[in-house]
């Protein structure tokens, strides 16, 4: 059951009236910081001599809320005279249409503050309020452009100056006896009983879902969409625009409004919306603001519309707008983003998306900006494959597992794709666009030969490119690149979508606007969207309550494993290993789910996840379910000391029926990554070469001030493998340009990593920027960072004190100190060679700070000014001599 069928369990007719109506929506109730769920029940009734009254009824709930048990009566707000439900926007929030709607309840007593889900429930939940306020001659308040009153007729109602609606009929009459009159108790005694309809049940599966019996339910009508639901075309504009840090200096409507029809649907995605580096390391910047405001001006002049989302990623923002009369439609609004820049974190590259529900289908639309320059095809290609694996999005059923992006009915992915024209020099490449041979240059486009090789973007269709390439020119004109490296022209900025029912109607780039080295690029399509028929809708929907009905009885549910014990071998640091295994149901539908041991937070190891970890099983149905086994920093140390093994046990249960135990065992190489740095320093041998006792002995002993004179061997000053790294950008990326901000490649870190173990230094064979990259993975998995966690406060309290500064720095365990002198004096040989590799002692300080100064507390995310203190700190090294 869902959550209205739980609450109306608990109503009851009784002497005091009947219940005639019952609507109910799920919100969170907002006290200062603290924010708690909430289930609000509109509850009509009959008074026993004949009138109508309304209440509110509030419940707290238990997660799953199934059955009457699962929810307790907390407060009964009688719908009377004092009584006033208003749209408020909370402190510091601008109002968004489209967004979550916040709610103040006050009355003489007590004043609530709610936060309501955006969506057509909200919406006809908020008409009921106020059609029963306005019988109740109070004061409802909200936009009018939000929540119209669907054409009811209040003859005695008007908006007052502010907007809101007011009954103005004579209210001097006494009101008969009501519930504001009952005790708390007398009203809870009423609670029992209850007879649905169907149309009620229809009604309420429009809301979340709680339960077995709503999944199964939810999982016929998928299976039956087709018999209660059209096709129904909505015109939707996308498009992309790398602005190149520029603010707007030029009207947008000729990229978004010219020369078409008032779109449904407007999904307008920006790339490199500031290039500062306050926006790149602290993601603040008021472009936001400066573009959201030139877009919103640029809709088309037609049509009004509600801005649904707006979501950004330092330079990358989305936004997703829809025409006022869609809005209600628009439901299960989630939004995400993903970094894979340096590190696979930093957000100047990476992906944002938005997905949401319009009617019955679900739409996913992704803005991305992937690595750049001509070579880097295979990193465009490891970034597109990062943002499909790592964007999640969490579903309205808490239950249920994320949502991947294709796991949608229709995708649109835009942006700089960043995708080059190879084998062709600049000349040939300006020629071929005088001819307009766009076709012939097509064929040279990296993007057209990575689809075709299906290693990017399978299953997605690209509208024939009948315009120049958009990139590069001088900005503010329409010349080509002069600069001194006069990049050769692209197709970087593009559109691509996959799904049924998608017809594209224009693809093309926009030359009037010249603010920025690219030009826009806009797509027009006709989108077949599910529409729901109410009739057919209930009709379907009795039909199954029907036969879930005969179907229901005692079995217990069970399934059968294809596999229980998992043997994960040479596990090694940041590789990951699956094992998969299907879970075959028999003939009762299930719900599964893995659960904790006792006396566990977790139902497995943190190297360890299962996924799904927890779904739905129709009758002879099977599921796949895969094991991902991945080491990281957070894990590694424990493992390399063999305080934690790869050893677990992992409890899969029924919901009503038995436990399942799978066994996960395996063995895990040790690794120089997530070792501590006094123990690198006294392993002379590369770390596989040394038993494992050694190796746990090591990675035990406790952090040494100085050499004590044990029995150990004479330790090395560094360890031997940051040395390795540093030696090897010393003689080869010295003069590299984009170091430390241009990430590597994730098969060239797994052959770094293992040369380091092995000590096979001299195989050592990948780019600058990997071995970068896999320097700072090193730094970020150390155990105790090289600046002891014990000294980050004096470190943040001294950043303006150089003297001060070089003292804190003298008191470090020895490893520690020279490990920190020796990075200084590496930095600044490339600070030396800056004309070339274009590094300062911004970028470096803002890059190491992090690494070298961590928070001790470290599920704590430092604040803005705690991280620019800890820049400042280093960069006082960088600028001094040492």
């Amino acid at each position: 059951m869902d959550q209205s069928v739980a609450i109306q369990e608990t109503l009851a007719e009784g002497e005091y009236c009947i219940i005639i109506s019952f609507l109910a929506v799920q919100g969170v109730l907002c006290e200062g910081d603290s924010r708690q769920s909430r289930l609000l029940g509109l509850v009509r009734y009959r008074l026993e001599h004949g009138g109508q009254e309304h209440a509110l009824f509030l419940y707290t709930h238990r997660r799953m809320a199934i059955t009457g048990d699962d929810v307790s009566l907390d407060q009964i707000v009688p719908v009377s005279r004092d009584f006033t439900l208003e749209e408020v926007s909370p402190d510091g929030e601008l109002y968004i249409l489209g967004s979550d709607v916040t709610v103040q309840l006050d009355t003489a007593e007590f004043s609530l503050l709610f936060r309501l889900p955006f969506g057509s429930h909200t919406r006809m939940f908020l008409q009921e309020v106020t059609k029963a306020c306005v019988g109740s001659i109070c004061l409802v308040g909200f936009n009018s452009f939000s929540f119209s009153l669907g054409g009811s007729n209040f003859n005695n109602s008007r908006l007052n100056e502010k907007g809101l609606l007011v009954d103005q009929s004579s209210g001097g009459q006494d009101k008969p006896e009501s519930l504001q009159n009952k005790s708390k108790s007398e009203i809870t005694d009423m609670v029992r009983s209850s007879n649905i309809t169907v149309s009620n049940k229809a009604h309420m599966l429009s809301m979340q879902k709680f339960g077995l019996r709503d999944t199964i339910v939810k999982s016929h009508l998928i299976q039956k969409e087709e018999d209660y639901t059209y096709v129904q075309n909505f015109r939707f504009f996308v498009g992309t625009y790398n602005v190149n840090g520029q603010s707007p200096k030029e009207c947008l409507r000729p990229w978004l409004s010219h020369g078409i029809q008032a779109p449904d649907v407007y999904c307008v995605g920006f790339q490199e919306l500031d290039l500062s580096k306050e926006a790149f390391f602290f993601h603040d910047t008021p472009k936001e603001e400066e573009w959201f405001k030139a877009v919103s001006e640029g809709l088309h002049p037609d049509a009004k519309y509600a801005k649904v989302k707006l979501i950004r990623l330092v330079g990358i923002m989305l936004l997703l707008y829809v025409k006022q009369e869609h809005a209600a439609y628009i439901s299960e609004v989630e939004a995400e983003t993903v970094g894979t820049g340096i590190m696979g974190r930093m957000g100047n590259k990476g992906g944002v998306a938005i997905r949401f529900q319009l009617h019955n289908t679900s739409i996913c639309v992704v803005n991305s900006h992937l690595a750049a320059h001509t070579e880097e095809y295979e990193r465009r290609n490891q970034d597109y494959k990062d943002i499909c694996s790592r964007m999640q999005f969490c579903q309205v059923d808490p239950s249920l597992p994320p949502l991947t992006i294709n796991k949608h009915d229709v995708i649109l992915w835009l942006g700089d794709l960043n995708y080059r024209i190879e084998e062709l020099d600049v000349e040939q490449v300006k020629k071929l666009i005088e001819e307009k041979a766009f076709q012939t240059l097509y064929a040279y486009d990296q993007l057209k030969i990575q689809v075709a090789a299906k290693t990017v973007f399978e299953g997605f269709t690209e509208g024939e490119l009948t315009f120049q390439p958009t990139y590069k020119y001088d900005t503010g004109s329409d010349d080509w690149d002069t600069s001194e490296k006069c990049r050769a022209p692209a197709w970087c900025d593009r559109v691509l979508w996959k799904g049924k029912n998608i017809n594209q109607l224009s693809y093309q780039s926009h030359m009037a606007l010249k603010t920025s080295d690219h030009k826009p690029v806009s797509s027009v399509f006709d989108i077949g969207v599910r529409v729901i028929n109410e009739e057919l809708y209930r009709k379907t929907l009795e039909e199954i309550v029907r036969s879930l009905d005969k179907m229901e009885n005692a079995n217990i549910p069970s399934v059968s494993l294809s596999k229980r014990e998992f043997c994960f071998q040479n596990v090694k640091y940041m590789q990951l290993q699956v094992e998969s295994f299907t879970i075959h149901n028999g003939q009762v539908p299930c719900q599964f789910e893995f659960i904790n041991k006792p006396g566990e937070n977790s139902f497995c190891k943190q190297w360890l996840s299962a996924n799904p970890s927890k779904g739905f099983l129709l009758p002879d149905s099977d599921i796949e379910i895969e094991l991902e086994l991945f080491v990281n920093k957070t894990t590694a140390t424990k493992l390399n000391s063999g305080e934690d093994k790869i050893e677990d046990i992992l409890v899969l249960h029924l919901e009503g029926g038995k436990d399942y135990f799978l066994s996960v065992s395996g063995n895990y190489l040790p690794s120089c990554f997530g070792s501590p740095i006094h123990t690198l320093c006294y392993m002379r041998e590369p770390i596989l070469d040394l038993p494992l006792e050694t190796v746990s002995e090591l990675t035990l002993m406790p952090v040494q001030t100085e050499d004590d004179g044990s029995r150990l061997e004479k330790p090395m000053e560094i360890p031997k493998e940051l040395w390795m790294m540093v030696d090897y950008l010393y003689r080869n990326a010295i003069q590299q340009e984009d170091l430390f901000q241009q990430p590597g490649l994730r098969s060239e870190f797994e052959h770094i990593r293992d040369c380091l173990d092995t000590g096979m230094i001299d195989n050592l064979s990948a780019s600058n920027h990997s071995v970068a990259e896999a320097l700072l993975l090193f730094l970020e998995s150390l155990p105790e960072p090289v600046i002891c966690y014990s000294a980050y406060h004096n470190c943040l309290e001294c950043s303006g004190n150089y003297t001060a500064s070089k003292q804190v720095i003298s008191t470090l365990p020895t490893f520690h100190k020279n490990v920190f002198n020796y990075l200084m004096a590496f930095l600044q040989e490339l600070l030396k060679n800056s004309a070339k590799n274009h590094l300062d002692e911004n970028i470096l300080a803002s890059v190491f700070g992090s690494l070298l100064l961590r928070n001790p507390a470290q599920h704590q995310k430092p604040e803005i000014t705690e991280k620019k203190k800890a820049q400042e700190f280093i960069h006082q090294f960088l600028c001094n001599p040492l």
